[in-house]
């Protein structure tokens, strides 16, 4: 294997110009190798096609919050085969979806105040999915996986 890494995303220091990410949290790669990573300092969620010298927001970056351009400190991110991209809001316990090219998300789950019910969400940080669409959640504050039937379509 290779000794030396290769930037794929960022490098240019902390801060929030498109050639940049602040306290990166997670990833995840597509079948074209664009690179998807939640910036978390910057409430955004960042694509990377092959070889880019800079990112498109592809989710949030509207400053954090809890609209629906927003986020508030983004965590897991999975992008299915149509490009839409789901995403742990953290901070606003619940999971987004966004269409791709959508300039504002929907929530698919949670989004009904932090708490340990069935239909809400205590910090979430992860997610996946299985080959049946069922959505999977690492409920981080209540100490517990979810799963979730979600139509993945929009």
């Amino acid at each position: 294997g290779e000794s030396q890494g290769t930037v794929v995303a960022g490098g240019n220091g902390s801060g929030n110009r498109l050639d940049q990410l602040s306290s990166p949290a997670y990833v995840f790669v597509d079948r074209d190798h664009s690179v998807y990573v939640s910036d978390w300092r910057n409430h955004r969620v960042m694509k990377w096609v092959e070889g880019a010298k800079q990112g498109i927001v592809v989710a949030g970056g509207q400053g954090e919050g809890n609209g629906l351009t927003q986020l508030y400190y983004p965590e897991g991110v999975v992008v299915d085969q149509l490009g839409t991209l789901y995403v742990a809001d953290r901070g606003n316990d619940r999971i987004m979806r966004w269409p791709k090219g959508a300039t504002q998300g929907s929530v698919i789950v949670g989004g009904n105040g932090r708490g340990k019910q069935s239909n809400q969400l205590n910090e979430p940080i992860g997610l996946s999915f299985d080959r049946h669409v069922n959505l999977y959640v690492v409920d981080w504050g209540n100490h517990r996986m979810q799963k979730f039937n979600v139509n993945s379509n929009p």
